[in-house]
């Protein structure tokens, strides 16, 4: 299933990107399976997204955590937990 990924401040910054997709196996997951894919890049993915960093989770634009379904054609936005405007 695809899952559309955005990024929001410092997040984008650190990742150089405001948007990216991820290509999940299987017909369902979580907000965590898309984190795991993004770490699993490597080198500015695996620092930006670690696990001790704090941000927040948002599915199809609702506040969410890393335990919330995904299913195809979702998006998940990261951001940190306080965003000027």
């Amino acid at each position: 299933m695809q899952i559309q990924v955005k990024f929001f401040a410092s997040l984008r910054e650190a990742l150089g990107v405001s948007a990216d997709s991820v290509h999940l196996p299987g017909d369902s997951g979580s907000a965590a399976d898309v984190l795991a894919a993004l770490r699993a890049r490597g080198g500015a993915w695996i620092e930006a997204l670690a696990e001790e960093r704090s941000f927040r989770v948002a599915v199809d634009q609702c506040m969410a955590t890393t335990a919330s379904a995904v299913r195809h054609g979702s998006e998940v936005a990261f951001f940190p937990p306080v965003t000027g405007g």
